[in-house]
Parts: C-alpha cells; sequence; structure tokens
C-alpha cells in the first residue's frame, strides 16, 4: 500500500520515490500509533537500521512504520501519537544504553534538533488519513524515518538544495500552496515538522529527551 502510494505521479517526496526505486525503503508493520504494543519491536527495528547505515552508508535509505490504525485521529491527536510513539522510542534507547548522536541537539526547541536512535539522528515525517496537507495523507497511520546523515551527504554534494526546491515544487503543485512548517535544518527545528500539522506560534515540543548528555548539539 505505501509503496504504491510513494508511486503516484503527483506524490511530492522525490527522496522516497529514489529510495523505493533503489529497494531500500523498509517496511515495518506495526498495530495502534496511539499504543506502546509495539515500541520495543520498532525501537529494535530502529537499532539495526542504524547500525547497517553506518556499516554501509547508502542514500535514500528509509524507515517506514506503518500501523493498522486508528484511521480516525484528527491532526492534534495525530500528533499526541507521534510523540507518545518517539518518547517511548528515545526512553528505550537510553535504557538500552545508546549513545546520543552528538552531530545534532537532542534539545526540541534547538534549531539543530533531531532525533537520535542507535547513535544514529533520525528526521520523522508523520502520515495520516486526515491530514491537511495532501502530501501528508495516507490510509493508514505511518511514521518515516529518514537519517539525518543523508541529508548531509547531499549537502556536502551539492544536490540538497535542488532536490528540496524539487520537493517543495511538486508539492505545491499538489496543495496550492507551499507548506509553511518546512525549514532547512539549523534555521528551525524541524520537531514542528513531524506530524504535518501547521503548529501555532508559541506550539511547545512535548519531547524531553532523559539521557545524559543531553545538551549536545551540531
Amino acid at each position: 500500500m505505501l509503496r504504491d502510494h510513494i508511486a503516484k505521479t503527483d506524490f511530492p517526496c522525490v527522496g522516497a520515490k529514489a529510495a523505493m526505486a533503489r529497494g531500500t525503503l523498509e517496511i515495518l508493520g506495526a498495530r495502534d500509533i496511539a499504543s506502546a504494543w509495539d515500541d520495543l519491536r520498532i525501537h529494535d527495528c530502529l537499532r539495526h537500521f542504524a547500525e547497517h547505515y553506518r556499516a554501509e552508508p547508502q542514500l535514500f535509505r528509509s524507515l517506514a512504520v506503518v500501523f493498522a490504525g486508528p484511521d480516525t485521529l484528527d491532526e492534534a491527536a495525530f500528533e499526541r501519537a507521534v510523540w507518545s510513539r518517539i518518547q517511548s522510542l528515545s526512553d528505550k534507547d537510553v535504557w538500552l544504553g545508546q549513545d546520543w548522536d552528538t552531530r545534532v541537539s537532542a534539545d526540541p526547541d534547538d534549531p539543530h534538533f533531531s532525533l537520535s536512535f542507535g547513535g544514529e539522528a533520525f528526521f520523522v515525517v508523520g502520515l495520516h488519513p486526515n491530514a491537511s496537507r495532501p502530501a501528508r495523507r495516507f490510509p493508514r497511520p505511518a511514521m518515516i524515518f529518514n537519517l539525518h546523515d543523508q541529508f548531509e551527504v547531499l549537502r556536502a554534494q551539492g544536490k540538497y538544495e535542488t532536490m528540496r526546491e524539487k520537493i517543495m515544487t511538486r508539492d505545491e503543485a499538489l496543495a496550492g500552496s507551499r507548506n509553511p512548517m518546512l525549514a532547512r535544518h539549523g534555521e528551525m527545528s524541524e520537531a514542528r515538522q513531524y506530524s504535518g500539522r501547521a503548529v501555532e506560534e508559541g506550539w511547545r515540543c512535548p519531547f524531553h529527551y532523559a539521557g545524559a548528555g543531553s545538551e549536545a548539539k551540531a
């Protein structure tokens, strides 16, 4: 289902299309995005995903967690569920003694913030049926985990801005406007982008890193 969704002509994320074309999009099925039922399994998959990337770095690798439901969550409820899963996964990372990726900040208010699992920084894209942005609509709740290092590699290759502009142009063609939540890493905390909801001025991210070195920063 997710692969069919990404393959649609008007789907704007060319990075996801590249991952699917290369066979580097991994998909994990889970039960309920509002429940911790599968969190240990999801975290284990994230940790191994990070290990494999370090052993064999490769662009356009993504891990998609697709939940069976619920499909009735509005944007605010979906956002709460996303951050509940993120907090639980991060707490398990701490419990297992995984180091935070010191290239990014653990403070969600910091412009250099990213998540960290298994020692690798991740950016999350949330999808669900009731998203206001067409590019974020999908029949089931989903969380796509993208490796932060890949964006840095693209920057070093001089390809990041071109790809970013292509995605934004395609998204504008689909939605009729550019996504106001999108910002470059280092300009504004990416935490505002994860759920897909257009967050209000003064929004505070509910995430708190429970491990040592929470002051870590790129």
